[in-house]
């Protein structure tokens, strides 16, 4: 199976998510957080599902610091949904695939 979750850096954030014509899941972790990778397959299946309906990415908050700043993500996981370039929803920490998907099924 390929991997739909696409993997960001600073660089790329402006285009991918902020310019990005379809709803942005934005994914801050890092690879030293349990809760992060114990949602990682929830991610990875809601991005092969809503496909074409919503973009699930990710950012190392290790390797690209300035992003995170900016949005102010201070625990992991935390989860940033963007529509039109705005955050219409803030996830903080692991959830249920049924609670996240219901989170975030208002703004599809």
């Amino acid at each position: 199976m390929a991997k739909d979750v696409i993997e960001l850096g600073d660089a790329q954030f402006q285009h991918e998510v902020l310019e990005a014509q379809e709803p942005v899941l934005v994914d801050f972790t890092a690879t030293w957080c349990p809760p992060c990778r114990a949602i990682s397959p929830i991610l990875e299946t809601l991005a092969s599902e809503y496909r074409g309906r919503l973009k699930v990415t990710q950012i190392n908050v290790d390797d690209h610091q300035e992003t995170a700043e900016r949005y102010g993500i201070r625990a992991l996981p935390s989860l940033l949904l963007f529509k039109e370039g705005k955050v219409v929803q803030q996830l903080v920490g692991a959830r249920p695939r049924a609670r996240l998907e219901e989170e975030l099924r208002a703004h599809l």
